[in-house]
């Protein structure tokens, strides 16, 4: 939640901040009064969903984007019926389960891969070393079945998300995180 503050701290400064051209900046020695602190995040589960939902969405949990993903992970409007959600505008409304709901995510899509993390975990795919985190994220962008494809054609196969962001990005940007925390959990649906 303190990482949380900060960025959304760093985010009012940076709104409100004039855009002005003739800037003068003067050279301050650091005091508490000026000093910003930026989040460093670890490379555990939260870690890894906050550095995706920045990726995705800022981290704001009121966005739909111009595809119709939603919220702070902008999930599709089919995992979301996975999950039993029908009314979206209580779902933006609703930080807790948008968490709750990746969480679940996270878990069934580990299951569900669970195979292919098993085989290609430490291999390396046009220079990228896979890991579990990788592909979780991978698979939160384009959907499991479209990471089984990638890997199994050895990254030969391109595919990517509606703006163009390619697997091979988040396996790379993903990769490395800690995801012992999340249980691989076919029964992984709310509702």
């Amino acid at each position: 939640m303190n990482i949380l503050k900060h960025i959304i701290g760093f985010l009012i400064i940076v709104s409100f901040t004039p855009n002005n051209k003739n800037i003068q900046v003067k050279k301050q020695k650091p005091t508490v009064k000026n000093v910003i602190i930026s989040p460093i995040l670890q490379k555990d589960f939260i870690g890894f969903k906050e550095a995706l939902a920045y990726n995705e969405s800022r981290g704001f949990y009121h966005i739909k984007n111009k595809f119709g993903y939603l919220g702070k992970y902008q999930f599709g409007r089919i995992t979301l019926k996975q999950f039993n959600i029908k009314d979206t505008k209580a779902f933006l409304k609703n930080p807790k389960l948008q968490e709750e709901i990746f969480e679940e995510l996270c878990k069934l899509n580990k299951w569900i891969l669970r195979k292919e993390i098993e085989k290609y975990s430490g291999q390396e795919i046009n220079g990228v070393e896979i890991t579990e985190s990788g592909i979780l994220a991978a698979a939160h962008l384009v959907g499991a079945k479209n990471v089984k494809r990638y890997l199994k054609s050895d990254g030969k196969i391109k595919i990517n998300d509606g703006f163009g962001t390619t697997i091979y990005s988040y396996l790379k940007k993903f990769k490395g995180y800690d995801l012992s925390y999340i249980q691989a959990d076919r029964t992984a649906i709310l509702g």
